[in-house]
């Protein structure tokens, strides 16, 4: 079922259920009051992640405070979404994004990977939640995908899981068209690992090819951004393989 783009979405961290009742934050108290000037009776849709969709009912028992009370269920919660992102910090602005594309493209997983040529960082694991909270509320994605600690890539790579293959963007391949590499892999769980601004280094890309975990693929015939490449890659992943289909 489809998100409703025409009502007000809000992400809450308490229980839903028929009858629940969330007390508005003090930031989403200024955002749904001042903000968007909504008044008492207003239906919008609320969800934690966990419970799926809800219209509620606001209700304000004083002028200070909101009440949000569930109604009715409008969307059942989805299974989580499996793809695993790994992806090299960029610098705040362009990171911002990436991570906004990632939740809109369907990761469930959000694990920054520091590597050698790396430019930006995760000054904040915070910020990064706020940010595929944000995501989520605009997009109509139910689930909220995780945001890990960021790891070295060769610690990531030493403990990886063998029964989930990861899919690098190596823009040193010699061929151009990801599909038919893509169509060739069988399993299920997937990760998808972007690199860097500057691109990884040899001694990352020679120990990518050296682990039969690891597919390398291409993006094309042009040199891409680092951010571009994220959405390019998810993008041609889920249509090839992946919950598109």
């Amino acid at each position: 079922m489809r998100a409703n783009f025409r009502m007000q979405r809000l992400f809450v961290e308490s229980p839903l259920h028929a009858g629940a009742r969330h007390e508005a934050t003090k930031e989403q108290f200024n955002y749904l009051i001042n903000v968007l000037r909504l008044e008492q009776g207003t239906s919008i849709l609320i969800f934690n992640g966990r419970d799926g969709e809800w219209r509620a009912e606001l209700s304000m028992p004083s002028r200070k405070h909101a009440i949000l009370t569930a109604v009715e269920q409008t969307r059942p919660q989805p299974a989580p979404c499996d793809l695993v992102y790994l992806f090299a910090p960029l610098k705040v602005g362009r990171l911002d994004y990436l991570v906004q594309k990632a939740v809109e493209m369907g990761a469930g997983v959000l694990q920054p990977v520091m590597t050698q040529h790396v430019q930006g960082k995760i000054g904040s694991l915070d910020r990064v939640r706020a940010n595929v909270i944000e995501a989520a509320e605009q997009c109509g994605v139910l689930g909220i995908p995780s945001v890990e600690t960021p790891r070295k890539l060769e610690d990531l790579l030493a403990a990886w899981p063998q029964d989930r293959r990861i899919i690098f963007c190596d823009e040193s391949n010699e061929s151009q068209n990801p599909l038919p590499i893509l169509q060739r892999i069988t399993e299920r769980h997937l990760a998808l690992l972007i690199g860097p601004e500057g691109g990884f280094s040899e001694a990352e890309r020679v120990l990518l090819h050296s682990l039969n975990f690891v597919t390398a693929i291409p993006l094309g015939p042009r040199i891409l951004r680092a951010d571009t490449a994220a959405v390019a890659a998810m993008a041609v992943l889920q249509a090839s393989i992946g919950d598109w289909q």
